[in-house]
């Protein structure tokens, strides 16, 4: 516009633009409760907070926990796949899924799980574990190797074939142990440990956990900033990678 144009005209376009920008505004919040109901309505999992904006126009995000999908402004059509910034490299379904993640484990408690702790901890990072998997065993070998590099480990079991299987009650009899270490131990070496009748819902409330943050198998490593590694990671490399983390 003109610098020349008259005040009164001036005040009237910005009026104008204002209108037509709260009106599109009114417009977009009522396409995505739109969009909420609809979602939230066909699939059980998903509330109306799951869903909402996105980068790109048109387009809307359905996000709970680490599990990330897109759905067009009419509702129609779902995307599921990584959202890439190629301008800046950058994954943008990946970023919502780490810092999904990060909130999940930060409001976990170390009481919440069976936690490893050396004698000074540098890094802490919690484990999805099932009993019976050949590298969850594996890892859990080494656990001393773990703490001599500053590493405190807190444990979530994860049966991964349900409450229906011999893990799922093999990690509740660990969860209702009086000491939970020795009989997570004791039951990776498929030895006998003292245990007794408890609420065993936190062997449930890990195994959710473990379906938000992502898992696609176990041993499954999260770490602080939550970044998820899937699978067994030797001592040495670990330590290396919380360092390199730790720097950025």
């Amino acid at each position: 516009m003109s610098p020349f144009v008259s005040t009164p005209a001036r005040l009237a376009a910005i009026l104008v633009s204002s209108c037509w920008a709260i009106a599109n505004a009114a417009d977009t919040d009522s396409q995505l409760e739109q969009v909420r109901t609809k979602v939230s309505h066909m699939f059980d999992a998903i509330e109306p907070e799951h869903v909402n904006t996105s980068p790109i126009d048109g387009w809307y995000t359905v996000q709970k926990g680490s599990i990330v999908a897109y759905i067009s402004a009419d509702g129609r059509y779902l995307l599921q796949g990584d959202l890439i910034d190629l301008d800046l490299q950058v994954n943008l379904s990946e970023e919502s899924r780490t810092h999904a993640r990060r909130e999940l484990i930060a409001s976990l408690e170390d009481g919440q799980s069976i936690l490893f702790s050396p004698a000074e901890t540098r890094h802490t990072v919690t484990v999805f574990t099932d009993i019976d998997c050949s590298y969850c065993r594996k890892l859990h070998s080494q656990i001393d190797q773990y703490l001599e590099r500053g590493i405190a480990v807190r444990y979530l079991l994860y049966p991964r074939n349900g409450p229906a299987s011999r893990a799922w009650s093999a990690s509740e009899d660990v969860w209702c142990s009086r000491d939970r270490n020795n009989a997570l131990t004791m039951a990776k070496l498929d030895r006998d440990f003292q245990t007794s009748k408890c609420d065993a819902s936190a062997v449930s409330r890990h195994y959710v956990l473990g379906q938000d943050v992502g898992l696609s198998g176990t041993p499954a490593i999260v770490l602080e900033d939550g970044t998820l590694i899937g699978g067994y990671v030797s001592p040495a490399q670990l330590k290396a990678r919380l360092d390199a983390a730790a720097l950025n």
